[in-house]
C-alpha cells in the first residue's frame, strides 16, 4: 500500500517534469523571435545613423523619421537639386574678350562736335605762313550770264590744303543752281592766264590778318574779308567751319564764297528777316544767327532770293 502511493507520486512528478520541459520548449521560439527583432532593429538604427551622418543633414525634420523608415533599407545620399540656388560663386568661365567693336554706348560721354566742324578729321591749322601762294587750276566753263567775271583760286604755301582741290570746290559753288548766277546778271569763268577779276586767297590766320588789316579790317585771326577784287578766306574757317553753322564744313565753305563774292559783285551785309527763317548768305552768321536758321545760299530751290534787312 505504501509502495503504490510512492509509485503514484513518482509518476506524477515525472509527468509534471515533462510538462515543464514542454512548456519551456514552447517558450523558446518566442524568446528567439524577440531577440531577432531587437537585433534587426539595432542594425537598422545603426544604418539610419550612418546615412544621416553621410548626407550631412542638419535639418531637425530629417532626424524625426518614423520607425518604418528606420527598418527599411537605408537610402543612398541624394544629389542636391540642380535648380536649388547655390551660395558659392559661379565657376563658369568668363566670356572671352570680343574683338569686334563695342556696340554699346561708351561708359564716358564723348564731347559733342562743334557745329560746322568735321568730327572725323581734326586738322592742325598753322597760325601763319610764308605769305606766298600757289594757284589752283580748276578748268570748267563759263556759268551764268550778264557780266562775266574771271576768277582764280590761290592757297598759301604750307597751309596743308590742295590748291587744285580748293579751285574745284570754288568752281562748283559758283556754278551751283542756288548761287549768284541765279540773279540773271552775274556769271563766272576760271581765268586761264594773266589777271583775273576775282582772286580767292585761302590764307593762314596770320596772313589773312595782314592782308585784311592793310585795308583797315580787323579779322582777329578768325574772320574772312573782301577787298576790292580779292576775297581773303581764313584757313581756320575753311578747314574747321564755324561754331555757329550747323551744317557740314563743305556747306560752310559755300557760305564763305557766296558771302565774300557777294561783296565783290555789290551786295552789303544783311541780317535775319525773322525767327526760323533762313539766314541770308550776306549775313555775318559767324557772329550769331539771331533766331534764323543757318543757310549757305543766296537763293532757295525755287530761285527766290533769301535776303534780309540791310545792315550798315
Amino acid at each position: 500500500m505504501g509502495r503504490r502511493r510512492t509509485d503514484r507520486r513518482q509518476h506524477t512528478a515525472r509527468r509534471d517534469s515533462r510538462r515543464g520541459r514542454g512548456s519551456r520548449r514552447r517558450k523558446r521560439p518566442h524568446t528567439r523571435l524577440l531577440a531577432s527583432v531587437l537585433t534587426l532593429g539595432a542594425f537598422a538604427g545603426s544604418g539610419f545613423l550612418v546615412v544621416q551622418q553621410g548626407t550631412g543633414a542638419s535639418d531637425e525634420t530629417a532626424a524625426g523619421d518614423t520607425l518604418e523608415s528606420t527598418v527599411s533599407p537605408a537610402p543612398s545620399p541624394s544629389v542636391p537639386d540642380s535648380a536649388a540656388p547655390s551660395a558659392s560663386p559661379s565657376v563658369s568661365a568668363p566670356a572671352s574678350p570680343s574683338t569686334s567693336a563695342s556696340s554699346s554706348p561708351s561708359a564716358t560721354a564723348s564731347p559733342g562736335k562743334t557745329p560746322g566742324e568735321n568730327p572725323e578729321k581734326k586738322t592742325e591749322v598753322p597760325a601763319t605762313g610764308p605769305g606766298t601762294f600757289t594757284t589752283g587750276r580748276a578748268g570748267g566753263e563759263t556759268v551764268g550770264k550778264g557780266t562775266i567775271r574771271t576768277y582764280r583760286v590761290q592757297v598759301e604755301d604750307g597751309a596743308g590744303v590742295s590748291a587744285g582741290q580748293a579751285a574745284r570746290e570754288v568752281a562748283a559753288i559758283l556754278a551751283h543752281p542756288r548761287g549768284w548766277t541765279n540773279d540773271g546778271v552775274s556769271g563766272f569763268r576760271p581765268a586761264s592766264s594773266g589777271t583775273a577779276d576775282l582772286t580767292v586767297k585761302i590764307a593762314t590766320p596770320g596772313t589773312a590778318d595782314a592782308l585784311c588789316g592793310a585795308a583797315g579790317l580787323n579779322t582777329r585771326g578768325e574772320l574772312n574779308c573782301s577787298i576790292g577784287g580779292t576775297v581773303v578766306v581764313n584757313l581756320r574757317r575753311w578747314v574747321l567751319g564755324s561754331p555757329q553753322f550747323s551744317g557740314p564744313v563743305s556747306e560752310y565753305r559755300a557760305l564763305i564764297i557766296n558771302h565774300e563774292v557777294g561783296h565783290s559783285i555789290g551786295h552789303g551785309h544783311e541780317t535775319c528777316p525773322g525767327p526760323g527763317r533762313p539766314a541770308p548768305a550776306m549775313m555775318q552768321q559767324i557772329k550769331g544767327l539771331k533766331g534764323c536758321v543757318a543757310n549757305a545760299w543766296p537763293y532757295d530751290e525755287n530761285g527766290k532770293y533769301l535776303g534780309g534787312p540791310s545792315v550798315p
